[in-house]
C-alpha cells in the first residue's frame, strides 16, 4: 500500500538546509490503522504530506498503490489524490460559502468522470448515515465541532478511497467528541479502510493497531501490528 525508500526531505532556513525528513524507510500494508506520534516540529505532517502527495520536493522514492510519485505528473497526482486518497484535518477545511452537502459532494467537481447528476444524493446519504440528515442545507459555521469533522470524513470518503490520512482530526475536539471520531475511524478500518493518523494524543494512539514514533525528521520505533 505505502512504501517510502530512503526518503529525505529538506528545507531552506536562514542560508541552510534543515532536514525535515532523514533518510525514512517504511511500509504500510493495506487494511492497517496507524498512528503517528512525535513531538512538534518531528517531521510528521511531513511524512504524511509526502504520503499524500501534497509536497512533491523530496529525495528517495515514494510509492502509494504501486504508483511512483515521483513519476506522475501534476494532473495525474492531482487526480490520483482526488480518486484514492481522502484527507481529514484538524480544523476541518470546510468552506463556509458551501452548504455540509456541497462541501460533501465536493470532489465530484474536481473529477471529470465524478461530475454527475447524483452527486448531491449520494453526499446526502453520506451524511444521513452520518446522522446530519438535519443538517445538509446548513452553512458549517452553525455546525458543532464534532458535525464539521463528520462531514469532513463524509468529504474524505465520497469516492471510497483505499486510503484516508489523517492529520491531528481530534484535536480541537472534546473529549466525548474525539472518543466518538476515533470509533468512526475503528469501524472504517474495520470495512477495510488503511488508515494513518498524525497525532499528539494517547487516546488516538492506543486505538491504533500500529503506533510509529518519529523524532528529528527519524523513525526511531515501529511498534509491531496489535490485534
Amino acid at each position: 500500500m505505502i512504501r517510502l525508500t530512503q526518503v529525505s526531505k529538506q528545507y531552506l532556513n536562514s542560508g541552510e538546509d534543515e532536514f525535515a525528513l532523514r533518510r525514512c524507510d517504511l511500509t504500510i500494508e493495506e487494511g492497517e490503522l496507524v498512528a503517528i506520534v512525535g513531538t512538534s516540529g518531528s517531521g510528521k505532517t511531513t511524512l504524511l504530506n509526502l504520503i499524500g502527495g501534497l509536497d512533491r520536493d523530496y529525495s528517495g522514492q515514494v510509492s502509494v498503490m504501486g504508483r511512483d510519485l515521483a513519476k506522475l505528473t501534476d494532473p495525474e497526482m492531482a487526480a490520483f489524490r482526488n480518486r484514492e486518497i481522502g484527507f481529514v484535518f484538524q480544523h476541518f477545511n470546510l468552506l463556509d460559502h458551501l452548504t455540509t452537502v456541497e462541501n460533501v459532494a465536493l470532489p465530484a467537481y474536481f473529477d471529470p468522470d465524478g461530475r454527475s447528476a447524483d452527486a448531491h444524493k449520494r453526499a446526502a446519504e453520506a451524511l444521513t448515515e452520518f446522522g446530519l440528515a438535519d443538517k445538509l442545507d446548513d452553512n458549517p459555521n452553525n455546525l458543532s465541532g464534532g458535525q464539521k469533522q463528520r462531514v469532513a470524513i463524509a468529504r474524505a470518503l465520497f469516492f471510497k478511497p483505499r486510503l484516508l490520512l489523517c492529520d491531528e482530526p481530534t484535536g480541537s475536539l472534546d473529549t466525548k467528541t474525539g472518543q466518538q471520531i476515533i470509533e468512526m475511524f475503528q469501524a472504517l478500518n474495520r470495512e477495510g479502510y488503511t488508515i494513518v493518523i498524525i497525532t499528539h494524543e494517547s487516546r488516538v494512539s492506543e486505538a491504533a493497531k500500529r503506533v510509529i514514533r518519529i523524532e528529528d525528521g527519524q523513525i526511531v520505533d515501529d511498534g509491531r501490528a496489535r490485534s
